[in-house]
């Protein structure tokens, strides 16, 4: 460990906007990170479960069940590495004729956990912008496309709300057998591939619709936010508001690189003209971090994680990050 210096060991995703803490190009003032890049899959199981990380991505539906339900060994600080619309993700049959949300109102609908943040969200859109009543569909909930996965969270459903597990045949194989309407999913099933086609996106321009979405409604939806040991915290506060700053800049420079129309740093052509059309369309930022950028968000969520059972009470935002964080500083 170098002197005067914290070692903590950080696991992530290997993302863009992170690159330069994991490469340490951008430093963490007072920290030596020893960063973990490796599958989310894994980094979520051995924290959520095993807390073998000093610092973690996390899922977001995940962390807001255990704050939810009294966990205190662990906090956040408001950094979202992932971000996704999910109008993309409803996937149903090629030859079906639905169209939106609304019509799957009753309908028998597949999900890879109840407790899935992409699925949270998608629901939430389902009740709050189509008004369906989720205890009117026929949840199943099974591997996309191997069978077998199961929930991580303990679930607390609403009244009228069930769901039938299905151990032995995935959701892509119910589709296709005529057994599932649609299937909510941030991975897509394999028989939407184009070699394929049975199954095909719900939404026919997703882009557009969730565009639209989000300049209408001001929800980003926020998939995982990076959580840390409160034991940590609790021995050096100034640590959350240090690696607040750093993730920060480290994304502030990743966006600038979208936006250097004279070496590209991704092998697409026209990124810089997506940039700046996302970047006038956002206001200026295209993925803040911090809580009051994202409050409608954040509300958003914690609203439907608690309507939906997978938070045990409604949390507020402030619940859920390191109380030590300075929003307004300035590197």
């Amino acid at each position: 460990m170098t002197a005067n210096r914290l070692n903590l060991t950080i696991a992530s995703k290997d993302y863009d906007h992170i690159r330069d803490l994991s490469s340490g190009e951008t430093p963490i003032e007072g920290i030596e990170a020893r960063w973990l890049n490796m599958p989310i899959e894994e980094v979520f199981h051995r924290f959520h479960v095993h807390q073998e990380f000093d610092v973690s991505e996390v899922s977001m539906a995940r962390f807001v069940s255990a704050i939810a339900a009294g966990d205190a060994s662990i906090t956040a600080i408001p950094v979202f590495p992932a971000r996704v619309v999910r109008h993309s993700s409803f996937w149903v049959p090629t030859q079906s004729g639905f169209r939106d949300p609304s019509d799957l109102a009753g309908k028998r609908v597949g999900v890879p956990e109840w407790a899935q943040t992409a699925g949270v969200y998608m629901r939430g859109l389902m009740a709050h912008d189509y008004g369906v009543d989720l205890a009117g569909v026929e949840w199943v909930q099974g591997g996309v496309n191997e069978a077998g996965r199961h929930e991580y969270s303990e679930l607390s459903l609403p009244d009228g709300v069930s769901i039938t597990v299905e151990s032995t045949r995935s959701l892509n194989e119910l589709m296709l057998a005529g057994e599932l309407d649609a299937i909510l999913s941030a991975r897509p099933p394999v028989a939407s591939h184009r070699s394929d086609g049975r199954i095909r996106r719900l939404f026919s321009d997703p882009e557009a619709v969730e565009r639209d979405y989000v300049k209408r409604t001001g929800i980003l939806p926020i998939m995982h936010t990076v959580a840390l040991r409160r034991a940590i915290v609790d021995r050096d506060p100034w640590v959350p508001m240090s690696l607040f700053k750093a993730f920060t800049a480290a994304k502030d420079a990743s966006v600038e690189r979208m936006l250097d129309g004279a070496t590209p740093r991704v092998p697409l052509p026209w990124i810089r003209y997506s940039a700046e059309r996302t970047i006038a369309e956002t206001g200026g930022d295209p993925w803040p971090y911090g809580i009051e950028a994202n409050r409608v968000t954040l509300e958003a969520f914690l609203l439907f994680a608690y309507e939906q059972g997978v938070a045990s009470r409604h949390l507020e935002p402030a619940e859920l990050f390191a109380p030590q964080i300075d929003e307004g500083f300035r590197i």
